[in-house]
């Protein structure tokens, strides 16, 4: 399909509503296979998930927050030893660990004067992902 997004329908009914809409043959048949528009609606998750997905997502987004979890696979690591790679200022530092703990991909575990930071499950299970370079289509 091309053009802008909602192109491809044209209006039925009254201008006022703009809620119902012819939907293309192919499209509508697809639909219907699945069990309609309800059906569709029905498979996506609840906001409170699509939240949380945004937030890992999110967390995956940036190149210094993947580096600090790929640091962590294999070993508990302290700020020092994060900031010494990163080269990237402590509060910089903890503006990313946030972001990780908070959709708890990684843990700080106090340890004395320091906190050592891991992977948890979620945060292994997340490395573990394939990512394809093929676009997607």
């Amino acid at each position: 399909m091309t053009g802008k997004a909602g192109g491809c329908c044209k209006r039925m009914g009254p201008k006022k509503t703009g809620r119902e809409r012819e939907i293309p043959p192919p499209v509508r048949l697809e639909l219907e296979s699945l069990g309609g528009l309800g059906a569709l609606r029905e498979r996506i998750p609840a906001k409170k998930e699509l939240d949380k997905r945004s937030a890992i997502y999110h967390a995956l987004s940036d190149p210094i927050r993947l580096t600090i979890l790929y640091l962590v696979r294999d070993q508990p690591l302290c700020v020092c030893v994060i900031i010494w790679y990163l080269k990237i200022s402590g509060p910089k530092l903890s503006y990313h660990l946030a972001i990780l703990r908070e959709c708890g991909l990684i843990e700080g575990i106090p340890h004395g004067n320091w906190i050592i930071y891991s992977l948890t499950k979620k945060g292994a299970c997340v490395l573990q992902e394939p990512v394809t370079d093929s676009p997607v289509t």
